[in-house]
């Protein structure tokens, strides 16, 4: 009967070593934190980098879209001109 009850406690002891070795630690916890507000940090600053991008792109094709426009009203005035002058004639 003692025989047994130390194999039991044996096996209990390896076991309970095996789950000490699997446990995460208070400075593994640390660790993860801390890289997980690096993460954070270098997610917000690419969001912002993003919207910088954005609001540049935007900025720009309002830009291009009043030229267009400026453009387009040039090539109707002169279509005009151009029926006057063929009409004149």
């Amino acid at each position: 009967m003692d025989d047994k009850i130390f194999e039991l406690m044996e096996k209990m002891y390896i076991e309970m070593q095996d789950m000490k070795l699997n446990m995460v630690t208070r400075e593994d916890l640390i660790k993860i934190e801390q890289k997980l507000v690096a993460m954070e940090d270098k997610m917000d600053m690419n969001q912002k980098t993003l919207f910088d991008g954005y609001k540049q792109t935007y900025e720009k094709l309002t830009t291009l879209e009043k030229k267009v426009d400026e453009v387009d009203k040039k090539i109707e005035k002169q279509d005009v001109e151009i029926r006057v002058i063929k009409g004149a004639k």
